[in-house]
C-alpha cells in the first residue's frame, strides 16, 4: 500500500502519552494510525452538505 505522510503538532502531554505507549509495544506512528483506521472505519466518505 502507498503511504503518504502526514506531519501534525500535537501539545506536549498528549504526545507525552502517546510516546509512553512505547512500553506496550505501539509506535507512536502505528498508534495513530490505528486509532484513524478505527474512526474512520464507517465514516462517511465525502464533504458534508454534498
Amino acid at each position: 500500500m502507498k503511504m503518504e505522510r502526514l506531519i501534525i503538532q500535537l501539545p506536549v502531554p498528549l504526545k507525552a502519552k502517546i510516546d509512553a505507549l512505547g512500553g506496550q509495544g505501539y509506535t507512536a506512528s502505528g498508534y495513530i494510525r490505528a486509532v484513524l483506521k478505527r474512526e474512520l472505519k464507517n465514516a462517511p466518505i465525502g464533504r458534508k452538505g454534498r
